[in-house]
């Protein structure tokens, strides 16, 4: 027997068509490349998201093509997340920080038809452009015209809004993001309307980010990344004011927003959140961010010792999570178990810095050789995932079946220990783990400690080479400015919590650690670099 329930589908244009009725005075703020501000209502971002898409539609877009954005985080991206949804088409979004030649790639193997591109980005965009078969480039916020080019508000001026949007069906693609994976061309995430619908009810929920209409939402995260995790759509939804800060990521810029537009909920990876730190910590007393509830941090494993520097010297939570491109992208987030709320200061850190608990309709498990692994927080098994929102597949890859296990679950290739809360440790990336003498070494375990020195700035752990172990930890740490450390000192603040064998044989001090075009740690450049160190 089944329910006697409409069948109504869960798309995209659902979502606007409810922030377009239901909070149409709802402000949303861009931070411009002259550093001015813009401001429009929901109403107004209604109206323009219309006319794209009957733009698009006037361009030949049709039911499946793919639509790419090149562009910072502003109000016409926001735009492009509903106006390219509302065709029928796929919104692609090009990560702005990969080599032109990937970016081609990437252009090329999804087939892109049209592509909207920052005025300022368009030198990027020139090296990539010969290389493709986009039939048609729309410059973003040109100030100037463009030989060759559609100017956007042109484009917009000359179109009226679209009145009636097509019925789309809820499990037709939405959106795509590729994965900047180290090993190998990029892959392909291809994201349903009821996936990106889904994960955004999730996203909005209490025990997960808890949006609603009393906040302001500021994604630091840029929305060409895994779609600013969700945030757009969910601010969109609950009636949240936006604030994009365009291409001004730096720590200044960003304070400035966060005190001027009283943002209440922000998130980005944890380089964004050390360089912050360092300002604030510089600058006592020069920012009010008493409207700030949560500062989410995902991207990469956060130190706990951030955690703590925020909160005690800043009065400022963060708040991790766990995602990644393949889960749309949230998976788990490490609000603290309810058990803890009085355990002592510490162990309440030590529990933030965990990736947490996965959340509604996520479901996860390890695995290692010997087959599922206990949830007793001590055994070690490579996290794989399912729900509704996760991969079960890359665009245009037949060679990837590896990935996914027999019974339909996901391996993320992350290693991990799940305790008995349901609570996600990752250890490490599977091929960044250190091998000494049979034994695993956590590099991420490692990194996080030695970022609670006091002289230590940033620090990456890669195994180097041994003749009686196979492999032995290298600590690559970059010291705070006018602080010094030796690498006794180090190896003895580490000391009191690893076991012996643990504890990194060579030190090496460098000026910056090489970032992936999502800032997180590039060890396979480090590796690269320190491949001839050996030790006995």
């Amino acid at each position: 027997m089944h329910g006697l329930m409409m069948d109504f589908p869960l798309t995209l244009p659902a979502i606007f068509r409810h922030a377009e009725r239901v909070f149409p005075r709802r402000e949303i703020v861009t931070r411009r490349a002259d550093r001015s501000l813009h401001r429009c209502t929901v109403a107004d971002f209604a109206v323009r998201a219309r006319k794209l898409a009957q733009a698009l539609l006037q361009l030949g877009v049709r039911d499946g093509d793919r639509v790419a954005t090149l562009c910072w985080n502003h109000h016409q991206h926001l735009e492009a997340y509903f106006g390219v949804s509302m065709t029928g088409a796929v919104l692609h979004t090009l990560n702005l920080r990969l080599h032109p030649d990937e970016l081609a790639f990437i252009v090329n193997d999804a087939d892109d038809a049209v592509v909207l591109v920052d005025e300022t980005l368009l030198p990027l965009w020139e090296k990539i452009a010969p290389q493709t078969r986009v039939r048609q480039a729309i410059v973003v916020g040109a100030a100037t015209r463009h030989e060759g080019y559609l100017d956007y508000e042109k484009v917009l001026s000359q179109s009226a809004p679209m009145c009636n949007e097509p019925d789309l069906d809820e499990r037709a693609a939405a959106a795509m993001c590729y994965t900047t994976g180290t090993t190998g061309k990029p892959k392909g995430v291809l994201y349903s309307h009821r996936a990106l619908v889904l994960h955004t009810f999730a996203v909005s929920m209490p025990s997960a980010m808890g949006l609603s209409e009393s906040d302001v939402v500021l994604p630091v995260v840029p929305m060409f990344h895994a779609n600013a995790w969700g945030l757009p759509y969910a601010a969109i939804m609950n009636g949240a004011k936006l604030v994009m800060p365009g291409p001004h990521l730096d720590p200044a810029s960003l304070l400035e927003l966060f005190a001027q537009e009283r943002v209440t909920f922000t998130a980005g990876v944890p380089t964004i959140w050390m360089g912050i730190l360092q300002v604030l910590d510089a600058n006592p007393g020069a920012y009010d961010l008493s409207s700030i509830r949560s500062m989410f941090v995902g991207g990469a494993a956060v130190p706990q010792a951030l955690i703590k520097a925020f909160e005690q010297r800043h009065g400022l939570r963060l708040v991790h999570a766990w995602g990644m491109t393949e889960t749309t992208p949230l998976g788990t987030v490490s609000h603290l178990p309810l058990d803890l709320e009085l355990a002592s200061e510490d162990a309440q850190h030590a529990a933030r810095a965990m990736q947490g608990r996965p959340v509604a309709f996520v479901e996860i498990r390890a695995r290692n050789e010997d087959g599922i692994v206990p949830n007793d927080g001590r055994t070690m098994g490579e996290l794989e995932i399912r729900g509704p929102w996760v991969a079960a597949g890359y665009y245009n890859r037949s060679d990837c079946a590896d990935r996914f296990t027999d019974d339909g679950w996901f391996k993320t290739g992350d290693i991990v220990t799940i305790d008995e809360r349901c609570v996600v440790t990752i250890q490490d990336r599977a091929k960044d783990l250190i091998k000494s003498g049979g034994e695993w070494i956590s590099s991420i375990a490692l990194e996080s400690a030695l970022m609670g020195h006091p002289s230590v700035a940033e620090a990456a752990v890669i195994p180097i080479g041994s003749e009686k172990w196979g492999e032995r930890p290298l600590a690559v740490v970059v010291l705070r400015a006018g602080a010094s450390a030796s690498p006794e000192d180090l190896r003895s603040f580490l000391a009191p919590n690893f076991p012996k064998f643990w504890l990194p044989d060579a030190f090496e001090f460098i000026d910056a650690i090489p970032r992936t075009s999502a800032g997180k740690f590039q060890k396979m450049a480090l590796r690269e670099r320190f491949k001839r160190f050996q030790v006995p």
